[in-house]
């Protein structure tokens, strides 16, 4: 039995056990199969099951003449048969005394691939909408013992599917439903996709064939085959089932399988381009903090000033800096002393450095994030819309009846403050470019103006003033509330009581949290030269995985 310990071989070890068969169980923990004079003996074994884990067929022909000819050999090949695949498959037929080749469509098991992106609510990837008939690792395993154990089944090529053939997007929308963790599919370009699945570890030329066969799949969904209940003679298990057995590895993250992560840094103070990605060591929680797989952080125009080294008086960063302030994620580890929070938990806040794949942030600034959104929408609440709900209630006081202007209801905290003014009972006037006017009514402006060819409106009772140089007309007599200087300016406090507030009027469909785009985090210096260039509208969140 080789690959004894992966997806198929821990199944078909423990069902050969039950069948009473006797065991020589070989994995990667007990040497390189490829090194002959490492393998125990195999006097007594009848069968074999080869689970070949590489991606070339170099020595399988040394270990198929020498260890294993004349013996019956079922081999784990795959539908796609790629080049070495067919070469072990010749290698096979060509040295063992019986064969059987296994040929299994893509399994469930690989959905678990995306579990980190199922935490944080967002999985992207290309071709959401590929038909897969993905097949349970169990079905496959109860299939080769069959083949290992009984006649008929010599020269025998099964090609193995579940019960269903099923998209990308609806695997992540079960697992979704199953866990209770509110995720999306995201669909990207097949070339981001590869760039992704390169960032990985996938070889360039199994990337590049996954995305073909998914393009296909798209026009022409592959078959669902019988091969699993003739064998087996029990139906096979559905994705439903896969999903609802595996439920725990998709929300209870654990700690850091690597000694060190991805951190977005700055080195020196200056343009987009001082941004680098390094790999730097996980940090380990204090007393009173806790270790957080960052979900994602958010970007916040004040960065750029942070980034270019205005105002250090204000920002105060040492360098090497790690970016990010917003964040969302789940805890995967405590300090001592650290109470009302435990691994697992989904929490958002503030902290430095919340642009890298792990954070630590003393508990007294996190507050547990909304149930009802994604995790990684959550990172796009605490500093806008903590500067929303202050603009409202603690400096305007908005109240029932009253009239308010938003002044750049586009943008991010403009976005929360509409709905909170609303909230509070106000008549909102809102102002907008084109491109997000869509957006401000649908939170609920009552009136949109474009500020791009009409000036701000005079007789409102409050003006929510979120763009810089704009506080409208002179003379009025009006409350003023300024993010962007002038009369009534203020800087928003970080109070995480105020998040936890805002967190219950999101699970209440009270408040939506909006996002405009998602990155990953090497894209980050592209987002800053947008910013400073005046490209961006909205929300946008810089995911994680």
């Amino acid at each position: 039995m080789t690959g004894a310990t992966g997806t198929v071989g821990r199944h078909a070890v423990e069902l050969l056990r039950e069948a009473g068969a006797e065991v020589v169980a070989l994995s990667r923990r007990t040497g390189d199969l490829r090194d002959l004079a490492a393998m125990p003996s195999l006097d007594g074994v009848t069968s074999v099951l080869l689970v070949w884990p590489f991606d070339t067929a170099e020595g399988a022909r040394e270990v198929l003449r020498e260890k294993l000819a004349g013996r019956r050999v079922v081999y784990l090949s795959s539908a796609a048969r790629r080049g070495p695949e067919r070469e072990v498959e010749r290698l096979v037929e060509e040295t063992a005394g019986e064969w059987t080749f296994l040929r299994p469509h893509a399994f469930a098991a690989n959905a678990l691939r995306w579990a980190r992106q199922v935490r944080a609510g967002v999985v992207r990837g290309a071709h959401g909408a590929a038909g897969m008939p993905v097949v349970h690792e169990r079905d496959v395993a109860a299939v080769a013992v069959r083949a290992l154990l009984d006649p008929g089944h010599h020269g025998a090529a099964y090609e193995l599917t579940g019960p269903e053939t099923i998209s990308q997007a609806d695997q992540v929308r079960i697992v979704s439903e199953v866990t209770g963790i509110p995720a999306r599919w995201e669909e990207l370009a097949p070339e981001q996709a590869r760039i992704g699945l390169l960032a990985e570890g996938w070889p360039p030329g199994v990337a590049e064939e996954v995305l073909r066969a998914q393009a296909a799949l798209v026009s022409r969904p592959a078959a669902v085959t019988p091969v699993v209940e003739e064998v087996t003679k029990a139906p096979p298990r559905s994705f439903l089932e896969w999903a609802a057995e595996h439920a725990g590895a998709f929300r209870t993250p654990r700690r850091p399988s690597r000694s060190v992560m991805r951190a977005a840094r700055i080195h020196a103070f200056g343009d987009a381009s001082v941004i680098q990605v390094d790999e730097v060591p996980v940090p380990r929680p204090g007393p009173g903090e806790v270790l957080v797989e960052v979900a994602a952080t958010s970007f916040n125009p004040s960065e750029v000033g942070l980034r270019s080294g205005l105002l250090p008086e204000v920002f105060g960063a040492s360098l090497p800096h790690t970016l990010g302030w917003d964040v969302s994620g789940t805890v995967v580890g405590t300090g001592a002393g650290v109470t009302g929070f435990a691994p697992g938990d989904r929490v958002f806040g503030m902290v430095d450095g919340a642009a890298a794949e792990y954070a630590v942030a003393p508990v007294r600034v996190l507050a547990h994030a909304p149930r009802s959104v994604p995790l990684a929408d959550a990172a796009a609440v605490p500093v806008a819309g903590l500067t929303a709900w202050q603009a409202v209630h603690e400096h305007a006081r908005v109240t029932e009846g009253q009239s308010v202007l938003v002044n750049g209801a586009g943008g991010g905290v403009g976005l929360f403050a509409v709905q909170l003014a609303k909230l509070a009972g106000a008549r909102v006037v809102a102002t907008a470019s084109p491109r997000s006017a869509a957006a401000v009514r649908r939170l609920g402006a009552d009136e949109v103006i474009d500020y791009t060819t009409t000036p701000l409106p005079a007789g409102t009772d409050v003006l929510l003033n979120l763009i810089p140089g704009a506080n409208g007309p002179s003379g009025e007599n009006r409350t003023v509330v300024s993010i962007a200087g002038g009369e009534g300016h203020f800087v928003m406090r970080y109070d995480p009581r105020h998040l936890t507030t805002l967190a219950g009027l999101i699970d209440d469909d009270g408040l939506a949290v909006e996002i405009a785009e998602g990155h990953p985090l090497p894209e980050l210096p592209q987002i800053h030269r947008r910013a400073e260039a005046g490209d961006l509208r909205g929300k946008v969140t810089i995911l994680m995985a």
